[in-house]
């Protein structure tokens, strides 16, 4: 069934530094866009090994699939009006005990989730006291994941919501391509599990596209009403403003701090974008991959709610990253990928600057 599982910010043209400039401690996100900036070369990168964190999946180790350039690890995103502070794997582990946080979205959100792990376990002696709970290993077949550090009594969790909205039967006298649906008035029947965290970061957009809907059979719904008619860019509105109505009802703000992660560029290229080229560098221009109408939807769903909840709009910022994308380097060499990202990567920049927030004055973690 093909809707089931089975298994505003100004436009930029940032420019990439090929030196080190040292980071200040000093920074308030509200002073700075940190989204506005510039990739510099930083030969302290990476943070973690991949082959040395089990939590990575094989299709994102691009080195252990046998690629041979390192520099795509050596890249940090420089804010252009402030520095994100230096990573420190201990002092975050500190104000992260006790907490959970819940990863929800499609594969981009799990890598995110697994780059989060790699990341701390660099601060953890025994790395046998941090483990998945159910014992799983890490597929993308599986709607959760969840991994526990037992000594800082940390919870790390995923769980793959690709719409985040519920997926639906066909519907009685439906036309014979609708094979299923998407029910647009109801989030997600695990949502329930959500709730109970400190940190929550969503995102979605790279299923909302006609070859993961119509083409598979998929339509909407509200109510008891087929769509047939509905755009998806009108659909994917309407699923957001159901989020933003659970959110309002159910997050406790003085507990729960929210995150919606922006669409994350690809570098596909070519007719029907079915050549990926993974570049040695990264780009000088992002050839209109800094704008995104998915990141510019969520950007105004969010903007209308009540409940706070923090955009990290990496859109732009991941335009330029024609460099560390997965390409050929996976558990399936020929299927290129220029969607996701190798790990150690892009992704650990987007947890650096979500630290950034929880970190910083009047944020969930502050001192």
């Amino acid at each position: 069934m093909a809707c089931t599982y089975l298994f505003l910010f100004p436009r930029f043209q940032p420019v990439i530094r090929d030196f080190e400039i040292p980071r200040s401690n000093n920074v308030s996100v509200n002073e700075c866009n940190v989204f506005k900036g510039s990739w510099i070369r930083d030969e302290s990168y990476p943070i973690y090994n991949a082959s040395q964190c089990p939590f990575v999946e094989s299709g994102f180790n691009c080195l252990a699939n046998g690629r041979r350039d390192r520099g795509y690890t050596k890249w940090r995103w420089k804010p252009k009006d402030c520095d994100i502070p230096t990573f420190n794997v201990h002092h975050i582990l500190e104000k992260l005990r006790g907490k959970r946080i819940v990863f929800v979205g499609d594969s981009l959100s799990r890598t995110q989730w697994e780059s989060l792990i790699c990341m701390l376990m660099t601060g953890v002696e025994d790395k046998k006291s941090v483990y998945e709970v159910n014992g799983n290993k890490i597929t993308k077949q599986i709607r959760f994941l969840g991994v526990r550090f037992s000594t800082f009594n940390l919870r790390i969790d995923f769980y793959r919501s690709v719409f985040l909205v519920q997926p639906g039967q066909t519907p009685r006298r439906a036309p014979k391509r609708v094979k299923s649906t998407l029910k647009l008035d109801k989030l997600d029947d695990i949502s329930n599990e959500w709730i109970d965290s400190d940190v929550l970061i969503f995102n979605s957009g790279h299923w909302w596209t006609p070859s993961k809907l119509f083409e598979m059979g998929c339509y909407f719904q509200i109510g008891g009403s087929l769509m047939l008619g509905l755009p998806i860019t009108a659909a994917f509105r309407t699923a957001l403003s159901t989020w933003a109505s659970w959110a309002e009802n159910f997050i406790n703000a003085n507990k729960t701090k929210v995150f919606f992660r922006t669409f994350e560029s690809s570098h596909w290229s070519g007719r029907h974008r079915l050549s990926c080229k993974v570049t040695r560098r990264p780009s000088s221009k992002t050839g209109g991959r800094d704008q995104s109408p998915v990141s510019d939807i969520i950007i105004k769903a969010v903007e209308k709610m009540i409940v706070p909840v923090t955009v990290l709009h990496v859109t732009p910022m991941s335009s330029f990253r024609s460099d560390a994308h997965v390409g050929t380097w996976s558990d399936n060499p020929s299927v290129p990928d220029c969607s996701h990202w190798c790990l150690p990567g892009v992704p650990d920049m987007w947890n650096e600057i979500l630290f950034l927030y929880l970190l910083s004055k009047n944020e969930l973690f502050a001192p």
